[in-house]
């Protein structure tokens, strides 16, 4: 099958684009490569797009890439990973470098598992990274929740509203917040 750079989401271009111009050729292909492989774009293909873009740019710098939050992208990740979506949850981290920080993730089962689909380091991130996640959620169909919107912490209680703080394969819907939440 051969893909074209305009096939692959908008968002997910431009988050390229910013890793090969931070000459971050393998996070390029990876993104590109996550984003398109459920509609049978191989990691082969994927990597010539990039080294397309590598040629295109030549010598350039640019700045570090956000990640794309609009539904096309996130529902092109989503669509990627393995077993089925049943909620998207956003959580505060944080770190020496960027403080602060909203991650949206796909929450799946069969198997299990938490997905990584955007990370959010702006000021605004939890009204950004709410209005990107709701919006996801209502494209799939699934919950959304966010414990904390309004005040970073470690400490929010894992659950969405409604599904009783588990998700259909009885996990709580974040382990990494249940882990913050334990004593």
């Amino acid at each position: 099958m051969s893909f074209r750079w305009e096939s692959v989401p908008e968002g997910v271009r431009e988050q390229a684009d910013g890793y090969v111009l931070q000459d971050r050729y393998m996070y390029a292909v990876r993104a590109v490569w996550e984003a398109c492989r459920a509609w049978g774009l191989g990691l082969r293909e994927a990597q010539d797009l990039v080294g397309a873009r590598v040629a295109h740019f030549g010598d350039r710098v640019a700045r570090t890439p956000d990640s794309p939050v609009d539904l096309d992208s996130l529902a092109a990740r989503a669509a990627g990973f393995p077993g089925r979506v049943v909620a998207v949850e956003a959580v505060w981290d944080g770190d020496t470098v960027h403080d602060w920080f909203v991650e949206l993730l796909a929450v799946t089962e069969a198997p299990a598992g938490e997905h990584h689909l955007a990370t959010v380091h702006r000021a605004t991130a939890a009204a950004v990274a709410t209005r990107a996640g709701t919006a996801l959620a209502d494209h799939l169909g699934v919950p959304f929740h966010f414990a904390s919107p309004d005040q970073p912490t470690y400490e929010a209680p894992a659950g969405a509203p409604g599904v009783g703080g588990t998700h259909a394969n009885g996990r709580a819907l974040s382990s990494r917040c249940a882990a913050r939440a334990a004593p």
